[in-house]
């Protein structure tokens, strides 16, 4: 059995991750099931936010909504999201 620790756990990792563009991740949507690379859906905005859709079936995928001193990134639409990280 693992110990349970809290979400501070994840920092180092989760700030590896976002410290690199995302733009060449694959979400795969969770409504069609098809998997595409960020770079390849289709951008509705810029107002209230970015409403990223899947070029399959057109479902909401990711929608990011910025603000002067924070974001929200919603990935709802997503079942997975595989980010390529660089090497070591």
């Amino acid at each position: 059995m693992t110990d349970q620790l809290d979400g501070n756990a994840m920092a180092g990792d989760l700030r590896e991750i976002f410290a690199i563009d995302l733009t060449s991740a694959v979400a795969t949507c969770a409504g069609c099931k098809e998997p595409s690379v960020i770079a390849t859906l289709r951008i509705w905005g810029p107002a209230p936010g970015l409403v990223a859709r899947c070029p399959s079936c057109d479902d909401v995928v990711v929608r990011l909504v910025r603000g002067p001193e924070e974001a929200w990134l919603d990935l709802r639409g997503a079942s997975s999201l595989r980010i390529p990280m660089p090497e070591a």
